[in-house]
């Protein structure tokens, strides 16, 4: 089955850190370029993070310095490493799969992060 499944998303305190996962299955993960997007409750999607052919190319402004972006090839994943969680990073993250060529975009489900005392 072609699909990214996230999972690692949990209630979490600020200042306290989380590792989100993205498993690819179904694809040819290598050729594929990965991000993550996350989406507060009456906000838009916004874009977390992104990588190009294993270099991270993005890293959002409000997380600089705090999340981190990774891939391990051998096990068709993507990390997002985030540390000193603040209430503002609350919401939905989501994995985005795009093949350059044939073109091709895939979303997870989404996972729920959720920073409160």
């Amino acid at each position: 089955q072609v699909q990214v499944v996230e999972s690692g998303g949990e209630l979490v305190q600020p200042g306290g850190s989380l590792r989100l996962s993205c498993a690819a299955s179904g694809i040819a993960f290598e050729f594929y370029n990965m991000a993550w997007y996350r989406q507060a409750s009456g906000k838009q999607r916004e874009l977390v993070a992104s990588e190009k052919s294993g270099e991270v190319i993005y890293v959002g402004d409000s997380v600089q310095g705090r999340f981190t972006m990774s891939r391990d090839n051998t096990k068709n994943t993507v990390y997002l490493q985030m540390n000193d969680l603040k209430v503002e990073d609350t919401g939905v993250y989501y994995c985005f799969a795009r093949r350059p060529g044939p073109f091709r975009d895939l979303w997870g489900q989404g996972t729920q992060v959720t920073v409160s005392s």
